[in-house]
C-alpha cells in the first residue's frame, strides 16, 4: 500500500494510446490544425477546453505562468483579456514575447504556441467587455490585480462602490483590455505508447510555415 504522495509519484504510470499525429493527416497551416483540435476538445465536452497557460518573463528575467482563457483567434493570432497593470501585463510591457500552452489531458494532447504579443484595438476590447456579465465588468474595476491587499473585504467594498457608481452600464476600465499573441512557432503533441510521442513543430520562415517532426 502506498503511504505517501512521494511514493505515489514514482508509481504513477500512463500509457498514451488514444490517437496519433503524422505529417500526412495534419494541416499544412498550424492555425487550421489548432482549430481542428480545439473543436474536438469542445465536442468532447472537456472541462474548460479554452483554458491555456500563459508564460511571460519579467525585466529581471524571472519567468511566470498563470492560466488565462482564450477569447478569440484568427490569422492574426490568439487573444485573451486581462488587467494591463497585473504582473503579466507589466511583464509584457517590458518584454513583449510570451508562450501559450493548451493541455487537453483527456485527449492526450498538448498545443504550444510562441510569439510576440501586442494589445488588441480599443474597439475590440470595448466590444468584448460589453459582452461580459455585469458582475465580471464590475469585477474588472474592483480588483487591483496582482497588488497586495489587506483582505477580501477590499474587493467586496470596491465592488459595491463601482456597482453604485456605474449601475448597469460600467464602461471598460482604461487599465483593462486584450492581448494578442502573434505566433511564429507552434507545436502539436500527441501522446503515444512507450513514450514515443508524436511532436510536430511549425516555425515561420520567410513568411511560410515549415512543418517538422521533433523527437519526443
Amino acid at each position: 500500500m502506498i503511504s505517501s504522495p512521494k511514493e505515489a509519484l514514482a508509481a504513477l504510470r500512463k500509457s498514451y494510446e488514444r490517437a496519433e499525429l503524422d505529417e500526412g493527416s495534419s494541416a499544412a497551416d498550424p492555425l487550421k490544425q489548432f482549430e481542428r483540435w480545439l473543436a474536438e476538445a469542445i465536442d468532447a465536452k472537456l472541462p474548460e477546453p479554452n483554458a491555456m497557460t500563459l508564460a511571460t518573463v519579467s525585466g529581471d528575467l524571472r519567468p511566470s505562468t498563470r492560466i488565462v482563457l482564450i477569447k478569440g483567434y484568427d490569422e492574426r493570432g490568439i487573444v485573451w483579456y486581462t488587467n494591463y497593470q497585473s504582473r503579466k501585463g507589466q511583464d509584457l510591457a517590458g518584454n513583449p514575447f510570451a508562450a501559450l500552452q493548451f493541455h487537453w489531458v483527456e485527449l492526450e494532447r498538448v498545443v504550444r504556441i510562441e510569439g510576440r504579443v501586442e494589445r488588441v484595438s480599443d474597439a475590440e476590447s470595448d466590444a468584448y467587455f460589453a459582452s461580459r456579465p455585469l458582475d465580471s465588468r464590475i469585477g474588472a474595476w474592483a480588483s487591483p490585480q496582482s497588488e497586495v491587499i489587506s483582505g477580501r473585504d477590499v474587493l467586496v467594498k470596491n465592488a459595491a462602490v463601482y456597482a453604485a457608481k456605474h449601475l448597469l452600464s460600467p464602461p471598460r476600465p482604461p487599465h483593462w483590455g486584450g492581448f494578442r499573441l502573434v505566433p511564429d512557432r507552434w507545436e502539436f503533441w500527441q501522446g503515444r505508447k512507450s513514450r514515443l510521442h508524436d511532436r510536430l513543430r511549425y516555425r515561420l520562415e520567410g513568411g511560410e510555415w515549415v512543418r517538422e517532426r521533433l523527437a519526443p
